[in-house]
């Protein structure tokens, strides 16, 4: 189609912002706007330009004929700060404390517009990594690990209690579970990752990180490779952590049911590299 060079552009930042980590040859915008390659690769150097200047990522571009260009999703550190500090406002409120000391989180977790960020502040996070898949675990975490792939643009597996018959065979294990110390079982069914593949774990909530121990354990029976941990929430007073190298986005500090209070802070996640 041929546009104008205002309607090519725009055209071209969408195409970009819905294609993330995919490397796409020059010669395809070529063809799709009956354009030079000249005026293609003047235009994606205006669209990098202003992506790095207002936090939106990276425009690598790859030479050779083998190349082409590629997006790569980023946050800038302002943006990123405003966004953990929305969602410890947000877990902060009393209203949230349920018996027994429990946290509700689901509207926060249901928040399409704050987990889509979250999920590009992971992506941001891990952006350096190469990573092939998603994993998480039902149920609460699946729609943060579906906001990060997105931004990847990898697929997701979803680790189970039990397994489907619509996911045919499956791998099993028993794990024990770090706060409750119960023995318990989590399922992945075979196909859902191929062997050597390179893992991002994705979870809502982590206190002594059992369940994430037994999913690292399922991904060795995979013969994958773990690239990262990301954790929404982490809970600070715990006595024996059962996973050291993770990156969380907020800390739950103290949760005082007789008080009626929460206290949550920021958490040791850093934008450069995914490490705390």
């Amino acid at each position: 189609m041929k546009l104008k060079r205002s309607g090519r552009m725009v055209d071209l930042t969408a195409y970009l912002l819905h294609h993330p980590h995919q490397l796409i040859p020059l010669s395809y915008f070529v063809e799709r706007y009956e354009s030079a390659k000249s005026s293609i690769s003047e235009d994606l150097a205006i669209i990098k330009e202003h992506f790095e200047q207002h936090g939106l990522g990276h425009v690598q571009t790859v030479p050779g004929a083998a190349g082409g260009v590629k997006y790569i999703p980023g946050i800038d550190h302002a943006e990123a700060e405003a966004t953990v500090e929305e969602l410890v406002q947000l877990l902060e409120d009393p209203s949230r404390i349920l018996p027994g000391g429990y946290l509700y989180v689901t509207d926060v977790i249901g928040n399409p517009r704050l987990v889509n960020q979250i999920g590009r502040l992971f992506a941001s996070i891990f952006s350096s990594r190469k990573i092939d898949v998603v994993m998480t675990i039902a149920t609460k975490g699946i729609p943060l690990a579906y906001a990060v792939a997105t931004h990847l643009n990898v697929p997701v597996v979803v680790v189970r209690s039990n397994s489907r018959v619509t996911e045919g065979s499956t791998v099993s294990i028993n794990y024990v579970s770090g706060s409750t110390k119960r023995i318990q079982t989590m399922a992945l069914a075979r196909r859902s990752i191929k062997q050597g593949s390179r893992v991002l774990i994705i979870d809502d909530f982590m206190k002594a990180g059992g369940t994430i121990k037994g999913m690292i354990s399922l991904i060795e029976e995979f013969q994958a490779h773990i690239e990262g941990i990301g954790v929404l929430v982490e809970a600070q007073e715990v006595s024996e952590r059962l996973v050291d190298d993770y990156v969380s986005i907020a800390r739950l500090s103290q949760v005082n049911e007789k008080e009626n209070r929460i206290e949550v802070e920021k958490g040791n996640y850093s934008l450069n590299g995914g490490h705390a």
